[in-house]
């Protein structure tokens, strides 16, 4: 490895003594009634930092007082397309680049999370201790332990988390659940979702210095130092195990989550994956092909996941979808509205999307509304469905790592006698950047 530079020393010694804020002193906020104004704060301001950002200012009632993110480009970005969406005479958002700045705000009411994943559930923590309330993308955490601390920071200091899952906040979507749990297509015993795409290969990186106005230090954050490479940011990130998840945590949560939700299951009693990396040969560690069986003793998910060949297993136009089979018809949910089919395959009724009823907005206004009312239980994904669903994408890359069958217990939500997969359950941490509740 090269000799560390003068700048990498001084960013390392500035992420080490930040780590010492992990654990910020929790402030009483003031109360938000009804009708009031909420002062949010945007952390990570990549593609869907952008669009949380421009969705909040554009709502009624908001105003993004910050746009966090440690590469200083992408800050800057950021607060002008935010101007752009809010309302004439709103203060414009300041760029930050720590986002535990914003936490010492006490107008600060709610932080909204488009990090990378390694940093969704040490981050909202933070926030939900210093009083904020919290959206975080999807995947809620980058290992299941991660998951278990997200939703007691809720519990203990009684915030609003919601989970990016924002089809849950589609009408639509909605209307297609409640026929499914209302028998229009009989007993549903089987759900299959899918993901696909057409990515290319990430190449083989070099090591290199991060570019200029990237705090590199502080992207890593709660991960053990690495060197930066050329093809790490500013997405590649998601296909190596250290910060992302893969396509199933990337994309394939939205599709387990409605299927979880439909079929009316949460834990699986065992999950088995198959798949690899088999297009090209390059830096990317996690799977490009992958097919995951989820067993709940009397139901079966399975989810396919191709992120290198762009046809989907049924008729949808965005690579994504999810299917339920029943006793008299099939269910296919497409990216915001669905379509139902006789035995014989014949088409009875497409339902298209509602206006205005699908994307962020919907989503977010969810959110800012149980945040007025004080009430988690308004939300449509409050942060307990966002970690079951989560946990079920990190079961499947536990068993595709370790390469065998995983056994768990539905009442626990934990693997059960499995020593290798169970090292997995949690992840090797920075010191002093453990997340704790």
């Amino acid at each position: 490895m090269p000799t560390p530079t003068r700048r990498a020393l001084l960013q390392s010694a500035a992420a080490s003594t930040a780590a010492a804020l992990l654990a910020p002193h929790v402030r009483a906020q003031p109360a938000v009634g009804t009708g009031e104004r909420i002062v949010v704060a945007v952390v990570g301001t990549g593609g869907r930092g952008i669009a949380h950002a421009t969705a909040l200012a554009a709502l009624p009632g908001v105003v993004v007082k910050y746009v966090c993110d440690v590469d200083e480009k992408r800050a800057a970005g950021a607060a002008a397309a935010t101007a752009k969406k809010a309302p004439a005479n709103t203060p414009p958002a300041q760029p930050l680049n720590d986002f535990r700045k914003a936490l010492e705000d006490n107008e600060i009411s709610a932080i909204s999370i488009a990090t990378p994943n390694h940093w969704h559930a040490p981050a909202a923590i933070l926030a939900a201790a210093a009083g904020k309330h919290v959206y975080v993308e999807k995947p809620c955490s980058h290992n299941p332990r991660e998951g278990e601390l997200i939703v007691a920071a809720a519990r203990k200091y009684n915030r609003c988390i919601q989970h990016g899952t924002q089809r849950r906040s589609w009408s639509k979507i909605i209307e297609a659940v409640d026929r499914l749990k209302s028998g229009a297509i009989g007993a549903v015993r089987q759900a299959r979702c899918w993901y696909s795409n057409s990515r290319k290969s990430i190449g083989k990186g070099k090591a290199s210095p991060p570019p200029a106005g990237l705090d590199w230090a502080l992207w890593q954050g709660p991960a053990p130092e690495k060197e930066f490479h050329d093809n790490y940011v500013p997405y590649n990130w998601h296909w190596f195990w250290r910060w992302g998840n893969g396509e199933c945590g990337n994309n394939g949560v939205h599709g387990l989550d409605l299927a979880r939700w439909g079929l009316g299951v949460d834990c699986p009693r065992t999950v088995t994956s198959a798949g690899g990396r088999y297009y090209f040969e390059d830096d990317q560690e996690t799977p490009d092909t992958q097919t995951v069986a989820f067993d709940y003793g009397d139901k079966l998910l399975t989810w396919e996941g191709k992120s290198c060949h762009p046809r989907g297993p049924e008729a949808t136009s965005d690579g994504f979808g999810v299917a339920f089979y029943g006793e008299s018809a099939t269910l296919v949910m497409d990216s915001a509205g669905y379509t139902t089919y006789d035995l014989k395959n014949k088409q009875i009724a497409a339902v298209k999307p509602e206006a205005g009823q699908s994307g962020d907005a919907v989503h977010f206004q969810n959110f800012l509304d149980a945040v007025r009312a004080g009430d988690p239980k308004k939300l449509n994904a409050e942060i307990e469905q966002g970690a079951a669903s989560t946990l079920l994408c990190h079961l499947a890359n536990i068993a595709q790592r370790t390469g065998h069958t995983l056994h768990v217990d539905p009442a626990t939500k934990q693997i059960t006698g499995d020593e290798e997969a169970k090292k997995l359950w949690s992840r090797e941490y920075r010191p002093g950047w453990e997340p704790k509740v």
